[in-house]
């Protein structure tokens, strides 16, 4: 185990933890295909129990991945797959912040996490609405904005895991604004120079002069002149069901910022999961993870996909090595 010790506390900001969810859903068993990739697997460092992972190994007869860091918290009988269980919560909980600290001291370049259940976290006590926001207080507040990509879309949320009715209420200038901001700076990072984002409305057909609402005129039309003021090529707001089209169809655009959750992940999700990568924009390292859930129903079954967890990690490979490259 010396070895295994040496390669999980040098500082290596080439490597990349990967934590591995909520147990109780197919995260472990994701993981674990993944990294049957000898070439993926020296890159990475599994985050989560030994024992958990190790019997999810030998249940899937994989092997046990040669760099583990070890969160010792759950034992044996461990919470039943497909169930919603404050113990993995915790546990889950656990392991973000322990690949969090990882990544703040500089022992990794790049984090990948795979899908919780945010109510067994909130049943463990931990009040956050998703990783972004915890990823985000666990990074000392950095103010974050999730992106869902693929090879054919990128989308910025303005707002995130809340109610409609409270989203709607927080389309506001200046949020609009740091989004856009935000979403640039990312898009940059990946190595576009110049992003074309396009700014979807919130109402149908972008509030049709003011008939079906006044949030375009009022509050998302200014924040984008804002932002075209400080030199960022942003345009809009654009009639939310056809401004996806025009990003993806007919390549207008490099991103679209989205005013709400399902307004900007339905068409990036009907796209298909298997190529879809979650990337965090704002946390001072980097972090990516497969654009699905805990997939409860199929837990323990052995047939989970790991093709979204693959596309997650090597996101992050080619966002480590290529910086000036795209997703």
């Amino acid at each position: 185990m010396a070895a295994e010790a040496d390669a999980v506390n040098k500082a290596d900001p080439a490597r990349i933890a990967v934590t591995i969810g909520d147990v109780c859903g197919i995260g472990p068993e994701i993981v674990l295909k993944a990294l049957t990739d000898r070439t993926v697997a020296q890159r990475c460092v599994v985050v989560g129990d030994r024992g958990v992972i190790a019997a999810q190994a030998k249940h899937l007869k994989l092997p046990i991945p040669e760099r583990l860091e070890h969160v010792a918290l759950l034992e044996p009988p461990y919470p039943d797959f497909g169930a919603i269980d404050a113990r993995a919560g915790e546990a889950a909980y656990r392991y973000i912040r322990q690949a969090a600290a990882m990544a703040m001291a500089g022992r990794v370049g790049a984090i990948v996490t795979a899908p919780i259940s945010k109510e067994a976290m909130h049943r463990a006590g931990h009040l956050y609405p998703g990783h972004t926001e915890l990823l985000a207080a666990l990074a000392g507040g950095a103010e974050v904005r999730m992106m869902l990509a693929n090879d054919e879309l990128r989308v910025v949320l303005v707002t995130i895991h809340e109610s409609l009715r409270t989203a709607i209420g927080r389309i506001k200038r200046d949020l609009v604004l740091r989004t856009i901001e935000i979403a640039a700076a990312g898009l940059r990072r990946m190595g576009i120079d110049d992003p074309r984002i396009a700014v979807a409305g919130l109402n149908p057909h972008a509030g049709e002069g003011g008939i079906f609402g006044d949030e375009e005129t009022a509050e998302i039309a200014p924040a984008i002149a804002a932002a075209q003021a400080q030199g960022i090529n942003a345009s809009g707001p654009y009639p939310p069901d056809t401004v996806f089209m025009q990003a993806r169809g007919f390549k207008r655009f490099d991103a679209v910022v989205a005013m709400y959750h399902d307004q900007g992940l339905i068409p990036v999700k009907y796209l298909g999961l298997e190529q879809g990568r979650n990337i965090t924009l704002g946390l001072p390292f980097l972090r990516t993870s497969p654009d699905h859930g805990t997939a409860f129903d199929i837990a323990g079954a052995g047939i989970a996909d790991p093709a979204s967890m693959v596309t997650a990690i090597a996101c992050a490979v080619e966002m480590l090595d290529h910086p000036q490259r795209g997703t």
